[in-house]
């Protein structure tokens, strides 16, 4: 019976037997829908600057690909809560949910490795090609797995499932294969603006758009000085930010632990925030390394701890926070610098006199204008 199956179908029970959780198939025809979008939103600066460069090659699949003819979608759920128990033993910060367990990029791109195995031994004699990619390449992932049928793209910019709602990693294979393509889904988010209005940096624009630069998510990942404006918001989210994601009435429920490779653990995911600043490369590449978190390195993380520790009220780790006014790094001394203020404010008069004597230190420019701007604040309160 199975020699009558077509090799869309002998896809499609491969893909569950090594652990896709939802696949689908559309043609490799051209994104055109998507491009005065992209370009309207690169005129507009909305871009965060993390995205495939080229718009031409995220909407013409034969740009990058010779003679493509369809697209194989898949998406693979991950885990929304913790099942250990969360200490309360220190200070901690938290990694968003994307981040959880070995980085998705490479949990995907094994998966998409097993099935283009599969794939080229069930077309042994054919001319076939594969090209797969986990959303560092040229396609807008949700795109392709909206119009492959995996779900729709909903006014957060995220797809939308219906199984597992937008906890979902996306990926995809490009082939000169042709498939029968699925249908796309409708979207399905209606009346509701609750992804909107739960924003706290008014980044979704209402229309599946936004402005990166003001995501939390983005910020958490700068490398330089994150904007006074963004600071309080990010709470205790060092890597990321689930908002739009945790208020979607999609995600009602969703907690799926099919993947072992994607389980969090506590101290890696809600990790202690004083270790955090002063760790060698050598201990953050071992702990923490194997998460996507860790692509930008440990700067704008010990940034972010920074952030966190003042939004966390940790006065007591004031010695540690101000031994970071002496680091060598001048995003890590600028922080410090407004940590400190802010953890002191009450009773202002000793950082006064620290800031005016740093001040006289300092060489580099943005760390003056933070000296400068919070000894103004402090002396404009005392």
């Amino acid at each position: 019976m199975t020699d009558l199956l077509t090799l869309k179908e002998k896809i499609i029970a491969e893909s569950k037997r090594i652990g896709i959780d939802k696949i689908g198939f559309t043609t490799a025809d051209p994104f055109i829908e998507l491009k005065d979008s992209l370009e309207e939103q690169k005129a507009a600066g909305h871009t965060s600057g993390f995205e495939h460069p080229n718009i031409d090659e995220r909407i013409y699949p034969e740009r990058t690909f010779d003679n493509p003819k369809s697209i194989i979608a898949i998406a693979l759920a991950y885990p929304t809560r913790i099942h250990e128990r969360m200490p309360r033993d220190q200070r901690r910060g938290q990694f968003a949910r994307v981040s959880w367990g070995i980085d998705y990029h490479d949990v995907l791109n094994e998966k998409l490795q097993q099935l283009i195995a599969f794939i080229q031994a069930e077309t042994a004699g054919v001319d076939s090609h594969f090209k797969p990619q986990v959303d560092t390449g040229e396609f807008v992932d949700v795109a392709v797995a909206q119009r492959a049928g995996l779900g729709f793209i909903g006014k957060n910019g995220l797809l939308i499932t219906e199984e597992f709602g937008s906890f979902v990693y996306l990926g995809e294979i490009v082939t000169n294969l042709s498939l029968e393509p699925d249908e796309p889904v409708a979207n399905g988010c209606g009346d509701c603006t609750r992804c909107i209005t739960g924003c706290p940096t008014t980044a979704l624009l209402g229309d599946g758009r936004m402005n990166a630069k003001r995501c939390l998510s983005y910020q958490t990942q700068t490398k330089g000085i994150m904007p006074n404006e963004f600071r309080k918001k990010m709470h205790t989210v060092i890597y990321g930010c689930d908002i739009c994601q945790l208020v979607c009435p999609y995600n009602r429920g969703k907690d799926f632990h099919f993947h072992e490779e994607m389980e969090p653990k506590t101290d890696e995911v809600y990790p202690p925030l004083v270790p955090l600043l002063s760790i060698s490369n050598k201990e953050f590449k071992k702990q923490y390394g194997h998460l996507s978190g860790s692509w930008r390195g440990k700067k704008p993380l010990q940034r972010n701890a920074l952030i966190a520790l003042v939004n966390l009220g940790a006065r007591e780790n004031l010695p540690e926070i101000m031994r970071c006014l002496k680091d060598p790094r001048p995003v890590i001394r600028a922080t410090a610098v407004w940590a400190t203020a802010e953890l002191t404010k009450k009773e202002p008069a000793e950082t006064i006199a620290l800031f005016e004597e740093l001040l006289l230190e300092e060489s580099d420019e943005e760390v003056q204008a933070e000296i400068k701007k919070n000894l103004h604040y402090l002396a404009k309160i005392s």
